[in-house]
């Protein structure tokens, strides 16, 4: 199925119920937990039916359309048929980021005012913290866990579900529900200030079915490799190109290069979509002999892509000597669009290492300066993308809104420039943005040079103040396993770039960065406070 074929777009909730009737018994996801050494899986016909049946017990709640249910779960093989069932009801999923502290999920749960929690047990003591505040909205909580390790307070989903027994249980509650209904309630990452409430429409998830779809060709032989959070709309809309042709769905709970490789091994996976430090850790683990390739069946693995951060070309050039056949794709997106898509690579453009593409089917993109001129090839400025994946708001914050909506046109915070050809190059955050001395350093630019380096397993490059040069470039260098490596041999390596990009300041440690992959800019600056810094200046004379 491609985009050609759009003549009658689907809302999800009817694709889901096309995928029950077409393939009932087959296997619509299997959660992989490699840790414990368990795996369950589920058919179409049963993903549907708990949907309904959760749907229809919410309505028996008086959970209604426009009503909005919190869902802090890890992932698992309940997280979607949840999902799905709160947008049978015509309520808003709203969707937290598992790693928030209480503060964060109270502010969240307070700015949805959510009727109802979903929660897991991972999260108990979070929510008791503030479950006197959460509870000034939330008159329903709802526990994804075991009976015995239910808190008094909350009722197990399965329990919740089993106890309605009026009406047509399999099938979903009639809700008069159209494309341009809000359907979802999404949180920035909070990588650069306090999480923005991102609202997405009925449309707006249809489109990234179809969107993914059309980009990546799944079939329904296509076996999809789930591993980023489900809470992200990177790892569900990507998922949702295969969900629109019934394909099945491999969820990977824990992220290790081998429980990887040995997923996409034994679930005959083709698809894969990886975060760049996973696809960094799988290059690792091969080079020190961790993982045999020969000792895994991999031909069927047809395409990995990677995203949700820019992906160094030094990643690619090592990964197509291991995988010279497989093909390679990138896509950019963020939660305001979406998710993934709105510029898209392309398969057949696997061979442009650099670049993060073109504009996706039916998008369209700009780059502009301050002013909101359009700029012309190789000049520097903010992209803006339109199409039909905008938000239609952040939630109760028309001012932010009216900042980064305008005309139709998503203004994305990205620095980027096209080449002759209408590529779009991704250089860096507008907020990330380094100015020294006057000369403005995008660190994506500097840290894609070092992740060159054999003994450098990941770099983050922030701004740190200086009283005379305003900001200064500071590195902190997460160093290979087995490798050994010191200051000179870093300022002896960084003599190729020009001298005002090289680092002022270097530091060793790890690099933090949060479950989508995006380094933690924000606590690094934290950490590496003026007092806690090393000034190596006297190296650059």
């Amino acid at each position: 199925m491609t985009l050609t074929d759009r003549t009658q777009e689907m809302l999800i909730t009817d694709i889901l119920a096309q995928n029950s009737a077409r393939h009932a018994d087959e296997t619509a996801i299997v959660e992989r937990i490699p840790a414990l050494n368990t795996k369950r899986q589920v058919s179409w016909n049963e993903f549907y039916k708990t949907s309904a049946r959760f749907a229809n017990a919410l309505k028996q709640n008086n959970i209604k359309k426009g009503d909005k249910v919190v869902q802090l779960m890890t992932n698992s093989i309940e997280w979607l048929p949840l999902y799905f069932g709160i947008l049978y009801t015509g309520a808003w999923a709203v969707p937290l980021n598992f790693r928030f502290e209480s503060d964060k999920i109270l502010l969240c749960t307070q700015t949805a005012e959510a009727k109802v929690f979903i929660f897991g047990p991972e999260f108990i003591q979070r929510i008791e913290t503030v479950k006197d505040e959460l509870e000034k909205t939330i008159t329903l909580w709802l526990f994804t866990g075991k009976t015995e390790d239910c808190p008094q307070w909350a009722t197990t989903v399965r329990e919740f579900i089993d106890k309605q027994t009026t009406g047509d249980w399999d099938v979903p509650p009639k809700v008069d529900l159209c494309m341009e209904d809000e359907a979802a309630l999404y949180f920035t990452s909070g990588t650069t200030g306090t999480p923005k409430a991102v609202l997405l429409t009925h449309k707006n998830l249809s489109h990234a079915c179809y969107l993914e779809n059309d980009h990546h060709g799944q079939t329904h032989e296509d076996i999809f490799l789930c591993i980023p959070p489900l809470y992200h709309t990177g790892a569900k809309m990507h998922w949702m190109g295969s969900f629109l042709v019934g394909g099945k769905c491999i969820l990977l709970n824990g992220v290790n290069p081998k429980w990887i490789i040995e997923a996409i091994s034994e679930e005959g996976c083709t698809i894969a979509w990886l975060l760049v430090p996973w696809a960094h850790d799988i290059l690792i683990a091969i080079e020190n002999k961790e993982i045999d390739l020969s000792d895994y069946i991999l031909s069927q693995w047809r395409l990995m892509h990677a995203g949700a951060q820019p992906v160094p070309p030094s990643l690619i050039n090592s990964w197509k000597k291991y995988f010279p056949d497989q093909a390679y794709d990138t896509n950019y997106g963020l939660t305001e669009s979406t998710g993934p898509g709105c510029i898209h690579l392309g398969i057949d453009n696997a061979d442009r290492i650099g670049p993060i593409g073109l504009p996706g089917q039916g998008w369209e993109a700009k780059i502009v300066d301050k002013q909101g001129n359009h700029l012309f090839a190789n000049e520097s400025g903010e992209l803006m993308v339109r199409g039909p994946g905008v938000m239609k708001e952040y939630y109760k914050n028309p001012e932010a809104t009216q900042k980064t909506i305008q005309n139709g046109w998503l203004h994305t915070g990205d620095i980027a420039r096209s080449d002759k050809e209408g590529f779009i190059w991704l250089v860096d955050r507008k907020k990330d943005m380094i100015i020294y001395g006057g000369e403005n350093i995008f660190p994506v630019e500097i840290e894609n040079f070092f992740l060159t380096h054999s003994k450098i397993k990941d770099i983050a490059v922030i701004g740190v103040p200086d009283e005379r040069l305003g900001e200064i470039p500071a590195g902190i260098i997460s160093v290979r396993p087995g490798a050994m490596m010191g200051e000179q041999e870093i300022m002896d390596f960084q003599t190729a770039l020009p001298r005002y990009k090289q680092l002022k300041q270097i530091f060793f440690g790890d690099v933090p960065r949060n479950p989508t992959g995006k380094i933690e800019k924000p606590k690094l600056r934290r950490m590496y406070a003026a007092d806690k810094r090393k000034d190596i200046n006297k190296l650059l004379k």
